[in-house]
């Protein structure tokens, strides 16, 4: 009997997340801002980097463009991750949580429905970015294993962003601090990597922090892989940053859910 409730329980989690997840992908079709950030975005900082600014970014092997690739890639999933924090504040502030909580549904289902959103925008996103990337000469030299492991590395990058994003969420006041709280985040760890040049080229106290945070080990693990190479260290530092940002950060989004009165 007791096998039994738990197997109705997880059912029902299931269908609860199912039906928010569906309504959270209706949300990225009928949100003309949400369809702008998922297309016109990631091209953009493409071309900017691509014809602008990559005339003036020497690298050591190969093509700037090659070298772009992973990060365009990991910057649209950070930000694209972002729709999340600004979907449940915006939830919260329009009540539609409190009245989600007067029905029978699990009050996990609600961050999850969001979180899995995440997965599919960037999905698409990663595939407009992939595809725009070959239309600028992008070469990859990845096989099928490799292609694989990048899969499950964007994939693990997504959950640990897009639950950094249900916290903050979940602790912005108004949906005005929403936007300056991700951009606080998601800014430095981008831009203050080796995403789009060369830590080799910053001051000493940067290169540090640069090498040494989680973007920065995604992005080399990416880069060497799309490539062909051995991703070296990289790819084990990337897998772990990125199981331990997703195991600190559901308990603490469970916590900051359960201060606005969840189940």
């Amino acid at each position: 009997m007791k096998s039994q409730s738990l197997y109705q329980k997880a059912c029902w989690l299931a269908n609860d997340i199912q039906v928010l997840f569906i309504r959270s992908l209706k949300h990225i079709y009928k949100n003309y801002d949400q369809l702008l950030g998922l297309t016109i975005q990631p091209i953009m900082f493409m071309l900017l980097f691509r014809y602008v600014l990559g005339g003036a970014i020497l690298v050591e092997e190969g093509t700037y463009i090659n070298f772009l690739m992973a990060g365009i890639l990991v910057q649209g999933v950070a930000f694209g991750s972002l729709t999340t924090s600004y979907s449940i504040a915006m939830d919260l502030q329009r009540g539609i949580i409190d009245r989600l909580k007067t029905l029978p549904i699990a009050s996990w289902a609600v961050m999850m429905g969001h979180v899995a959103g995440d997965l599919v925008r960037n999905t698409l996103q990663a595939v407009i970015i992939i595809i725009m990337g070959l239309l600028v000469g992008f070469h990859p030299q990845a096989n099928l294993t490799e292609w694989l492991i990048i899969t499950l590395l964007v994939f693990l990058f997504t959950l640990a962003v897009s639950w950094m994003a249900a916290i903050m969420g979940l602790a912005a006041k108004t949906l005005e601090s929403v936007s300056w709280i991700g951009f606080l985040v998601m800014f430095p760890l981008t831009f203050a990597s080796a995403a789009f040049v060369p830590t080799k080229t910053m001051p000493a106290v940067l290169r540090t922090f640069a090498e040494n945070q989680p973007v920065t080990h995604i992005v080399e693990a990416i880069r060497a892989l799309t490539m062909g190479k051995s991703s070296d260290h990289h790819l084990w530092f990337a897998l772990v940053w990125c199981v331990a940002i997703i195991i600190i950060s559901i308990p603490v989004a469970a916590y900051l859910f359960r201060r606005h009165g969840g189940k």
